[in-house]
């Protein structure tokens, strides 16, 4: 690609131009960087990092079933082992949370109604709304409540309405904002005694609010984020997550809970359309047994996630380089709003990021009260040295 780029330039009688087109070409090839922004779970740069699979270039039984040598299914991966993960009976993997909130509605609520609280019918990513979602599985929305306060009458009220027909409740975790003040929601547990099957969007990922895979138990910060496990338990039949969020893995939604329900979903014709790929599904698995195993080191998010802060201050003592200084980290990725946690970095004077974000390999910081700030929670310490060499090599400004 990058010498017919510069073979063009040079048809085009604009030979000098070739290497800055074939430069412009490679950069905007997918390509490592290092994120020293203090963003966790960076959108820009693909959020969760993960390791894609651990078998190599080799072929992988993606939908081969090696006991009977016929065909199976790429759903018998990963998906029940995050099932196990989470307490719920079946799981099924899509390539996104988006995608798994439609596949549902569409499998159990075509033609019906779904009940949704004002206060839920949240925004995503990519200025998608649930009720643009929803319309398109060919459901119908019936809104119950106001913004900030909805009550167990008004669902209620809604599912006794013969002419609602309500075939599920959905209730929509609202991960990237918060309401506060005046404000009333009503539980799962709840919701769970009305009558119509009860699909919770947890959005964020969280398997099991007891954390039991770090051995200092949940860290504050996750206060208040529901989790799959304590979802379930408290009677949805059916939670949606991510994959590349808080669960640390590759981009990719799950849907996990009742059997029947997760089978139902899996026979819809928009079952194949949204399925996930074998890339996908490995790097899924061996998230999976990382949590299986309790094995948190594996899942780079929550390594990053738990560094103490005073290792972060002796890494950044150790670079040499800039000024040792403390900062706040962020999960990103529309999780945890508002949410800080403690950290620690170098930051050297002058706008830099740009100097750094067109370096090989690109470095991407921030820059607060004109000092580029290298946070390095989000920086593996294997690349300490590539850091502390562009640091060392900024002309001043």
């Amino acid at each position: 690609m990058l010498v017919e780029v510069a073979r063009q330039a040079i048809a085009a009688g604009d030979p000098d131009s070739a290497p800055h087109r074939a430069a412009a070409a490679r950069r905007a090839l997918l390509q490592p960087v290092i994120n020293a922004t203090g963003v966790l779970l960076h959108t820009n740069l693909g959020r969760a990092p993960v390791a894609i699979t651990s078998s190599g270039t080799t072929y992988a039984n993606l939908e081969l079933d090696l006991d009977d040598g016929r065909r199976g299914s790429r759903q018998d991966r990963a998906a029940p082992l995050l099932a196990r993960a989470c307490g719920a009976e079946a799981a099924m993997v899509v390539n996104n949370c988006a995608a798994a909130v439609v596949l549902v509605l569409a499998a159990l609520a075509r033609g019906r109604g779904v009940v949704v609280s004002r206060g839920e019918l949240v925004e995503i990513g990519g200025g998608f709304r649930i009720p643009e979602v929803l319309e398109q599985s060919g459901a119908r929305l019936v809104e119950v409540g106001t913004t900030n306060r909805t009550r167990l009458s008004d669902y209620r009220s809604a599912i006794d309405d013969a002419d609602a027909d309500v075939g599920i409740v959905l209730k929509v975790h609202a991960s990237n904002y918060r309401i506060t003040g005046f404000t009333e929601e009503v539980g799962v547990d709840a919701l769970a005694g009305l009558g119509p099957p009860v699909v919770a969007d947890i959005g964020s990922g969280l398997l099991d609010a007891a954390t039991p895979w770090l051995a200092d138990g949940p860290p504050s910060w996750l206060a208040g984020e529901p989790a799959a496990r304590q979802t379930l338990h408290a009677g949805a039949d059916l939670v949606t997550f991510s994959g590349d969020k808080l669960l640390g893995g590759p981009q990719a939604g799950i849907l996990a809970g009742r059997a029947e329900l997760v089978a139902a979903c899996g026979r819809h014709p928009l079952a194949r359309a949204l399925r996930p790929g074998g890339l996908v599904v490995a790097a899924l698995q061996e998230v999976a047994l990382a949590y299986l195993r309790r094995d948190p080191d594996r899942i780079p998010f929550w390594r990053m996630a738990t560094i103490p802060v005073d290792d972060l201050r002796r890494r950044a003592e150790a670079l040499g380089v800039g000024r040792p200084l403390g900062c706040a980290s962020v999960t990103g990725g529309g999780t945890l709003p508002g949410v800080e946690i403690p950290s620690a970095g170098v930051g050297v004077e002058g706008d830099h990021a740009a100097a750094l974000r067109t370096g090989a390999p690109p470095i991407m910081t921030r820059v607060v009260d004109g000092v580029t700030v290298c946070d390095l929670r989000t920086v593996d310490p294997s690349d300490d040295g590539v850091l502390a060499e562009a640091l060392a090599g900024l002309s001043p400004r």
